[in-house]
């Protein structure tokens, strides 16, 4: 059963300095890893705690005094964390420990390139300008088969001697230049696919290395109270006796009742799996599948198992309802836009022309309000490993750090459009592609164009939404609590939206005494429309209500001021600002807590004494 060890994307980076000069050097890396931990070392009882939560060590100091301190930490190259060492100067960058599968090799170029030092590489494929084939897995999303990974020392060697790799591929997938295609299996040092080929003929032949592409979706029913050793012994045996490797599961389907079953909750996360769950009425509208008298009765459903891989694959099924045992039904169907091509797919009774998921993805990245220090380490993540960024030029320049050296598209305020349409086209051609949101990307951002633009130009495209922090969370912190109940956010840029929708909408929240947040309150050329908004909440609302302006919130040049619904249009508002116009229990604390400070109860004080 695959490790339930936690995931090295959920782990941290540390960065360890032993003098001064070393704790400089760490603030000035904290501006490309600013989610990093700086620790002072003072013994190695330090590191022990750090050591299973870290994902890499970034060590300033000598190379000696690092590899004594974690030799004793050392399990093998695929738990291990990255180590890189640089001098307190930063002239050196020394990829140490785990240079391919804890991508030390990578992050000390990155570093490298940051502070304009060298990078010192080791490794020998690197030194002799080969592609990894462990990077090449990662870099596609592969796996290795479990059981296999003895067998790497073995291929890199071959490939050292050979200055190539030859490689049998039932994926359309594009190879290195020191990489070969072969023409059958038999010739191959590198498998990539999702079947086992033992049957084919290939039980004689050693020293090859399965890569397993995560395509596969797992069709599951089972009886109430299955436990997850069942459930994986019967996977094993199914996939086996079909000739498909359990490796290449990238998602489990079922019935959303069958979801919440701990048993399978188990095996899923014990195999890092999600668990897709549908209704009844979902899986009986599936109708190529066979009736079940035992899903009918339990849970209204025709099947489960075929039904619910086909719905969740979108493809056609690879393996066909097999019963195990008296608990368990298996099926199987392979992720519709996977293998493109398949080679030999008829002898294995794989549909052909089922398409791997090539890595062509589009991240729609939040930013939040513009600094380092305020995006998530997912955001940061993405970022970090995405071919190419793509976004609006003034918010480009807040992440400079992180996106130096990356292939960068950038245009201006207004041409959104075209941002959207060329990071869709990008990533539509097999990259991986960010696309850059200030604030939050579904709150007036990125997200909602991106997934238009996607769905007509190339619906297949997998599309995610990384949030970040918006301005009215920001804004509103910088006041202190004035959302702290039911709430109405409008823009007033009629840019997108006819004005007179913005002033139904504005009526209607301040006919309903909403908090209300005004986005693009003032520009250039819209000046009446912020006078138009106070008119409208002015008719519904005491002049002294409190109001809340802050400009640039979180930058350095934050300005916050709490003023009145009366006043409000004495204070500067432009573009940077947002607007928070209280409710009629609204108010401003004066006094021990500081003049800023505007609050929007709860309802707390009905209820309680304090």
């Amino acid at each position: 059963m695959a490790s339930g060890t936690k995931k090295a994307k959920d782990k941290g980076i540390f960065i360890i300095h032993l003098t001064q000069a070393g704790k400089t050097l760490a603030q000035r890396l904290k501006g490309i890893f600013p989610e990093a931990r700086m620790m002072k070392f003072r013994k190695s009882e330090t590191l022990c705690g750090c050591w299973p939560q870290a994902r890499a060590f970034l060590f300033i100091g000598a190379a000696g005094i690092a590899v004594r301190i974690v030799a004793p930490l050392l399990e093998n190259k695929w738990e291990d964390p990255a180590v890189v060492v640089m001098d307190e100067k930063g002239r050196n960058v020394i990829s140490l420990l785990s240079g391919h599968a804890g991508g030390a090799n990578r992050l000390a170029r990155q570093v490298a390139d940051f502070l304009g030092g060298n990078p010192v590489i080791t490794t020998a494929t690197d030194v002799n300008s080969l592609t990894p084939v462990d990077v090449f897995a990662a870099g596609h999303a592969f796996v290795i088969e479990p059981g296999q990974r003895e067998i790497l020392p073995a291929i890199s060697a071959r490939h050292l001697e050979k200055k190539r790799l030859s490689v049998y591929s039932d994926l359309d997938v594009d190879l290195p230049p020191d990489y070969r295609r072969a023409g059958t299996p038999e010739e191959a040092d590198v498998l990539i696919t999702d079947r086992t080929l033992e049957a084919d003929g290939m039980k004689n032949k050693k020293d090859f290395l399965y890569l397993r592409p995560k395509d596969i979706v797992l069709g599951i029913g089972f009886n109430s109270g299955v436990g997850a050793g069942e459930i994986e012994e019967a996977v094993e045996a199914v996939f086996e006796e079909a000739g498909f490797s359990v490796s290449s599961i990238g998602l489990i389907a079922t019935h959303e009742k069958k979801a919440a079953e701990e048993g399978l909750r188990e095996f899923a996360r014990g195999r890092g799996l999600k668990v897709r769950g549908y209704q009844s009425a979902r899986l009986n509208a599936v109708s190529s599948a066979a009736r079940s008298e035992a899903a009918m009765k339990a849970l209204g459903a025709r099947a489960v198992a075929e039904p619910a891989a086909v719905l969740a694959g979108g493809g056609e099924l690879i393996i066909g309802k097999r019963k195990h045992g008296r608990n368990i039904t298996i099926a199987a169907s392979r992720m519709k836009g996977a293998i493109s091509g398949m080679k030999g797919a008829a002898s294995k009774g794989v549909a052909s022309g089922a398409g791997v998921q090539k890595s062509n993805t589009l991240v729609v990245v939040g930013t939040g309000p513009g600094g380092l220090e305020h995006l998530t380490p997912k955001a940061i993540d993405a970022i970090r490993e995405s071919d190419y960024i793509v976004g609006y030029k003034s918010y480009l320049a807040h992440i400079a750090p992180l996106i130096k050296g990356k292939r960068l598209v950038s245009s201006s305020m207004t041409e959104e459009v075209m941002r959207v349409k060329e990071a869709v086209r990008l990533a539509s051609g097999g990259n991986k592609v960010c696309l850059i949101s200030g604030g939050d990307p579904g709150i007036y951002g990125m997200a909602g164009l991106a997934i238009e633009v996607a769905a007509n130009m190339d619906p297949a495209l997998e599309v995610s939404i990384i949030p970040g922090i918006s301005a009215l969370n920001a804004c509103a912190s910088a006041l202190g609590a004035p959302l702290m109940h039911d709430f109405a956010v409008i823009s007033l840029s009629d840019r997108l939206t006819p004005w007179e929708v913005i002033e139904e909408r504005l009526e209607a929240a301040a006919r309903a005494d909403f908090v209300t947040v005004l986005y693009n309150p003032k520009s250039g050329g819209r000046q009446a429309q912020i006078e138009r908004a106070r008119e409208i909440m002015l008719a519904h609302r005491d002049s002294k209500t409190p109001v809340g302006i802050v400009t640039d919130a979180t930058r350095q040049e934050e300005d916050a001021v709490i003023t009145t619904l009366g006043g409000m249009l004495g204070h500067e508002i432009n573009m940077k600002s947002t607007v928070i116009i209280g409710n009629s229990k609204s108010r401003r604390l004066d006094g021990r807590l500081g003049e800023r400070m505007m609050l929007t109860p709860r309802g707390y004080e009905r209820k309680y004494s304090y």
